[in-house]
């Protein structure tokens, strides 16, 4: 008999909960974002519950919104990816350490040897998610008068990311040979000088690191744009989706897995984690009763901001109790544009109504007992929905307590989810191979 098919689970961490009313919530932290021994304690705590990843979301600027709505965001202070999930790697053995770090305003030689001294310090934990980066407060930090036009970010992502994996095979694995007699430290006809130059790009190379642990760090990309979506057919190797339902799951799970095979990659090489906010009751009324407190707690001002955050555009003067205007394309991230306009339209929703979903939390969420959201799960990976879950915390810590004490065992009870790490890796524990060098022989891949 086959071994059934086992869910993979990260944690969106950054902010520590996405909903807005989250650190009002009876019993939170306020300052969790910017609390470390709160993290040290959450991340330990994941790890406990066999989590594959740690996810750290990351702004190059303040979120994008009038300061009225500002000052009531959680996510105004919080600490840099690199330097906190550094500190992270020597409190845990096994969970793994993503980081976003943007292809439009950095360049790929600090991206490359950021990540690959993150995967040597955390013994081969590290993923990068790729982001394009839709703020124009962004540009304004970064010496731009506006922000990149959105196929054009795509488009150098692509290139961006050829050089940062090509500089990461730089040396071939068997290249420090460290002979103390002889004097040699490393072997000169195992390093390869990148020396790339494209449209967007200039860069010589070599990286001055050994290559990573992994060989690459975990390749992790969102998006549902047609620019996204083929980047992630092409690059990435975990995909966090932003489906709504189990309808859109299975239709952007179909999609991305066609767009691989098309381009020659074996599907079960990406794995698909919609994001999904989790909150466990005793019973279903419990949940649902959280929920509504949670909800409760989001003011108008920052629902509104928002909503037109997600749309790319500002629908502040128009009628509250009036549908949602017809919304012209604009320069922002298209996949919450679209979720927010098809939700509007499907559920025909206010602008007030729709500024109170969005403002809380509009996506994907699992409310109920911890046996009914692992039905759901179950359902979602049996039916190709997704391959696991992104999961986002309503408040911290109670509802991340919740789901590792309640919600994992259920899981492991039903023999989807791992009691035990596969390996000490990242692709050890999500089954994904460690990439051949591409300029050295020496490197094979090999699966988990």
């Amino acid at each position: 008999m086959s071994k059934a098919k086992q869910l993979k689970l990260g944690a969106f961490m950054r902010p520590v909960s996405i909903h807005t009313g989250a650190w009002r919530y009876p019993g939170a932290l306020p300052d969790a974002n910017f609390n470390f021994p709160a993290l040290k304690k959450f991340i330990q705590k994941l790890e406990q519950g066999k989590f594959d990843a740690f996810f750290m979301a990351d702004h190059l600027a303040l979120l994008n919104m009038p300061i009225n709505a500002l000052k009531r965001s959680h996510t105004v202070t919080s600490f840099e990816p690199f330097t906190l999930l550094s500190a992270l790697a020597s409190v845990t053995e096994n969970i793994g350490l993503v980081a976003t770090a943007s292809t439009t305003y950095d360049a790929p030689f600090h991206i490359a040897r950021r990540f690959a001294s993150l995967d040597h310090i955390s013994g081969g934990r590290a993923g990068w998610n790729i982001v394009t980066t839709a703020n124009p407060h962004a540009a304004l930090n970064f010496g731009l008068k506006e922000e990149v036009e959105h196929d054009e970010r795509y488009a150098r992502a692509r290139e961006f990311y050829d050089v940062v994996t090509g500089l990461w095979d730089s040396f071939a694995d068997d290249a420090f040979i460290q002979d103390v007699e002889s004097g040699i430290y490393f072997d000169p006809d195992k390093f390869h000088v990148l020396a790339h130059q494209g449209k967007y790009l200039s860069v010589r190379g070599p990286l001055n690191i050994a290559r990573p642990v992994q060989g690459w760090p975990v390749i992790v990309q969102a998006g549902a744009s047609e620019a996204g979506r083929q980047l992630a057919a092409e690059t990435a190797e975990v995909v966090f989706a932003a489906a709504t339902n189990l309808e859109s799951g299975k239709a952007f799970f179909a999609d991305i897995k066609k767009r691989a095979r098309a381009i020659g990659r074996d599907p079960d090489s990406i794995k698909i984690l919609p994001g999904a906010l989790v909150i466990v009751g005793e019973t279903l009324a419990d949940a649902r009763a959280k929920r509504a407190h949670l909800d409760s707690l989001v003011h108008y001002d920052s629902g509104i901001a928002s909503l037109n955050s997600a749309l790319g555009y500002d629908v502040s003067d128009f009628d509250p109790d009036g549908p949602l205007p017809e919304i012209p394309e604009t320069n922002a991230g298209r996949s919450s544009r679209e979720r927010v306009i098809t939700m509007a339209q499907k559920e025909n929703l206010t602008i007030r109504q729709l500024a109170q979903h969005v403002g809380s939390y509009g996506g994907l969420a699992f409310v109920g007992t911890p046996q009914t959201i692992a039905d759901e799960m179950e359902q979602w990976l049996i039916e190709e929905g997704s391959d696991g879950f992104n999961v986002m915390f309503p408040f911290l810590p109670e509802g991340l307590n919740d789901f590792v004490d309640q919600v994992v065992p259920e899981l492991q009870r039903r023999g989807i989810f791992r009691k035990e790490y596969e390996g000490k890796t990242l692709r050890e524990n999500l089954g994904l191979a460690r990439p051949a060098n591409r300029f050295f022989e020496t490197a094979t891949a090999s699966v988990s």
